[in-house]
């Protein structure tokens, strides 16, 4: 005879719908609200393809406290990361330290496949990515994007690499991980799920245009898709940290000399 399914109470879909809302309110759901305003901004000051977005912009006009404010930005957004594995930490009846980790598959256990199937999804999705943002640029609905709006200072690389990172860490533990995990406990379908992180996914993108949201809700159901099958985080988190450094660094050291910006 089947185990009966387990009575969830409503006290605990209470718990974990707040915790979520709480999670996302302090990140990737605040950006997304913000990203809507600016989208709105942009679109009613002129036609989208007139508009700039500048990713990494400088924090003061002062070598050293520009630095200082580059990685204190980048430490302190990694906080909702923490207080996701907290979250996740406390629902696994809690244990050692590693336990929100494993979980999620966001460790070092197996560094060759992560490391390989994120490369490979690098790969896939980096050059549809360039040609999703000329066609949305030939359409007029995607801004003129400028990766980088750091000063060349010796430690611009590394502040841009260091910040690829925090992106990766950022939207792939909250809204892959943490968000697919918690919507399944509020009850939602897997296919829900992804359709949900993924068009937050885009929505963040959207002070960019609309061609980067669709673009990048795609991405979404891909990395949604790959999270199910392997159950870990780590090669979502190298793919993502991988394009955002090419991304990055590559403009950053000759983006302004081939015309670009």
């Amino acid at each position: 005879m089947p185990d009966a399914p387990a009575v969830v109470r409503p006290a605990h879909r209470t718990r974990w719908r707040a915790q979520l809302l709480i999670v996302l309110g302090l990140s990737l759901g605040q950006s997304a609200v913000y990203s809507v305003v600016q989208l709105l901004d942009k679109a009613t000051k002129a036609p989208l393809a007139q508009g700039k977005s500048t990713l990494n912009q400088s924090l003061s006009t002062r070598e050293y406290f520009d630095l200082v404010y580059q990685l204190l930005d980048i430490v302190f957004s990694l906080v909702p990361v923490a207080l996701a594995l907290y979250f996740v930490w406390e629902a696994a009846g809690r244990g050692g330290w590693r336990v929100p980790f494993a979980r999620l598959g966001l460790d070092l256990r197996r560094p060759g496949r992560d490391a390989l199937y994120g490369v490979g999804l690098f790969l896939a999705i980096g050059i549809p990515s360039l040609g999703l943002y000329w066609a949305g640029r030939l359409l007029g609905i995607t801004t003129s994007i400028i990766p980088s709006g750091l000063d060349q200072y010796w430690w611009t690389v590394p502040v841009l690499i260091l910040s690829a990172i925090r992106h990766a860490l950022l939207e792939e533990t909250i809204v892959v991980g943490f968000m697919l995990g918690w919507l399944r406990k509020l009850g939602w379908g897997p296919r829900a799920a992804a359709a949900a992180s993924s068009i937050l996914r885009g929505s963040y993108h959207l002070y960019q245009g609309i061609g980067p949201f669709f673009g990048n809700a795609v991405m979404g159901l891909v990395f949604c898709w790959v999270y199910r099958r392997y159950g870990r985080v780590m090669p979502l988190v190298v793919a993502h940290a991988l394009l955002d450094t090419f991304a990055f660094v590559g403009f950053s050291l000759v983006g302004k000399a081939i015309g670009l910006g």
